[in-house]
């Protein structure tokens, strides 16, 4: 897995999300259901926003928050930060890091094909990363220096 197209195969699942008019605590419940930390906001077949367990912290902080009644389209991030789908993991984690995102929606020609987060970047590089040290010990055991030896001429 090389980019974030490779990423999203790898976590075979679809995007999360919720209308502009549902509640916080039924698209909380929905992010529960998922496992996931960040839904997006879909409008009609537009994304509009995005919202998180972060956001969840800061809003309710606000007294006027109220879980049961209080509607995303209101506490939602507008601004939504894509990413080309053959986005290296390099350039993943230059922008997770150099920009402190946590979630990045990926586009491929135009079109919105998943959501990764910094997580799934990690986990996604670690396990490149142990499957190639895998494959290295692999080529170069004891077995093989063992049995390599030196051929004497008669």
């Amino acid at each position: 897995m090389h980019t974030a197209e490779d990423i999203l195969n790898e976590l075979n699942r679809d995007i999360v999300y919720t209308g502009p008019d549902t509640t916080l605590k039924e698209s909380l419940k929905k992010m529960v259901g998922s496992g996931i930390g960040a839904i997006i906001i879909k409008d009609g077949e537009e994304f509009i926003g995005i919202w998180t367990e972060r956001d969840l912290m800061r809003n309710v902080l606000n007294d006027s928050c109220n879980l049961e009644t209080a509607l995303i389209k209101d506490y939602m991030t507008n601004t939504l930060h894509t990413t080309p789908h053959d986005s290296s993991f390099y350039k993943l984690y230059d922008i997770f890091l150099g920009k402190r995102f946590r979630h990045l929606l990926i586009e491929k020609q135009g079109k919105i094909i998943g959501l990764i987060s910094i997580g799934d970047v990690i986990k996604a590089d670690l396990n490149k990363k142990s499957k190639e040290l895998n494959d290295l010990n692999e080529i170069m055991n004891l077995e093989y220096y063992e049995n390599w030896k030196f051929k004497k001429k008669q």
